[in-house]
């Protein structure tokens, strides 16, 4: 009977014992619970840190050190006295966080917000708002820069009117009266279109579809556009030969985008200065160049060229009825088209915009037909050659402008 029962014990005591293997084989291995919540602290795109009640970090994440958080393995002395009264009121609270050589000065913002743990720990969140704080500033910069650019010409406009009204019986008076009326209200009209064209570049509404545009049918559409205004400032506008290279994008917003260019060089070129378009291929790129002889652009203006209503000559920008949006626009449909638009200036020299689109067809078949430069000869023209960056760095600069937007409104 002893031997039978012991034999049964043993039979017993192997089957728990299998029974135990297997339920340990079919249980998941992985890390417990603790770790995936280290795990998770450490992930978060907010920055973390756990202080107990003498304000000593028992807990942080790598974030907390980017956003300043933490330093010389210590909180923020701001954190470590917001947690002490979180500590007494037991009372979640929101403190700033931003970096105080920042403060006033740079559209830096990190908020943060200390809630009680309990047992004297609490934990301190910050989360970054810099780009929040810096899209509300671009905003309410170009409310402002709209208001005011629209409140001079309806001004000038009101104004105008009265003096009309007064001097109804004078003809004369009337008739140049009448003339200013309708110079300020075509700037207006002007403005408000560009508007609207901008506001649609950058998402308003749908873009249409992109077919396959000529290049030169866009040259020569944009020289239409542009011939007026060349011609009453005594300017004389170059081409190099027909290109026959084909880009993918709406015709009509590239020769927006063209014609803005060289409103812009004409412009900004005294009376008798050539002013020069070119095509050509460069690494699946089509290349249009606008090159002018004019006063060029100082290199502090031409990081900012790009942005909405900034202007390098704003006194000259208004005798000639610029909004300065023109080179906002170029921006927008570059970045829309996968292009981008460059500068070279070099003041008393003059400046070169280079458009770059993508190219429709294979480079290989374009070889040699569109090796084109603003110095090459054209209808019997020969521009004075521009000065290569490369010889003289430190009197030009390069600028390229992308789709990006920049703290103030402008992209670079």
């Amino acid at each position: 009977m002893a031997i039978g029962a012991l034999i049964v014990g043993a039979g017993i005591g192997f089957l728990i014992a299998r029974t135990r293997t297997k339920r340990a084989e079919r249980a998941p291995v992985g890390p417990s619970v603790a770790e995936l919540l280290q795990r998770l602290v450490r992930s978060s795109n907010s920055g973390v840190v756990v202080l107990n009640r003498f304000g000593d970090m028992v807990l942080h994440n790598p974030r907390a050190y980017e956003l300043g958080l933490v330093r010389v393995s210590q909180a923020d002395p701001r954190a470590r006295q917001a947690a002490e009264q979180v500590v007494e009121t037991d009372e979640a609270m929101e403190i700033d966080l931003s970096p105080l050589e920042a403060r006033g000065r740079q559209p830096e913002a990190v908020l943060g917000e200390v809630r009680p743990l309990g047992d004297g720990f609490t934990v301190v969140e910050a989360v970054d708002h810099s780009e929040a704080v810096r899209l509300e500033a671009t905003r309410r910069d170009f409310v402002a820069n709209v208001s005011h650019e629209l409140k001079t010409p309806v001004g000038a406009i009101a104004l105008l009117t009265e003096a009309v009204l007064d001097a109804a019986e004078d003809v004369e008076e009337v008739r140049r009266f009448g003339s200013k009326i309708l110079r300020e209200s075509t700037r207006l009209g002007h403005l408000v279109t560009e508007l609207i064209a901008l506001s649609r570049l950058q998402g308003a509404e749908r873009l249409p579809d992109l077919n396959v545009v000529e290049v030169d049918a866009v040259v020569r559409e944009a020289l239409g556009r542009t011939a007026l205004s060349a011609e009453s400032a005594e300017i004389a506008v170059a081409t190099d030969a027909p290109s026959g290279l084909l880009i993918e994008g709406d015709r009509t917003l590239l020769v927006t985008a063209l014609s803005n260019l060289l409103e812009n060089a004409v412009a900004y070129s005294t009376a008798g200065s050539p002013v020069s378009v070119s095509r050509r291929l460069v690494n699946g790129q089509v290349e249009i160049a606008v090159t002018d002889r004019g006063i060029g652009i100082a290199e502090e203006d031409q990081q900012r060229v790009f942005e909405r209503f900034y202007r390098a000559d704003k006194a000259r920008s208004r005798a000639t009825g610029g909004t300065g949006l023109g080179l906002a626009i170029v921006k927008h449909v570059a970045a829309n088209h996968g292009g981008s638009v460059s500068l070279w200036s070099s003041p008393g020299t003059g400046s070169t915009f280079t458009l770059r689109i993508p190219t429709h067809r294979a480079p290989e078949k374009f070889t040699g037909e569109a090796e084109a430069s603003p110095n090459r000869p054209a209808n019997g023209m020969q521009l004075p050659p521009v000065p290569r960056q490369e010889k003289n760095p430190e009197r030009t600069t390069r600028l390229v402008a992308t789709g990006q937007e920049s703290p103030d409104g402008g992209t670079l």
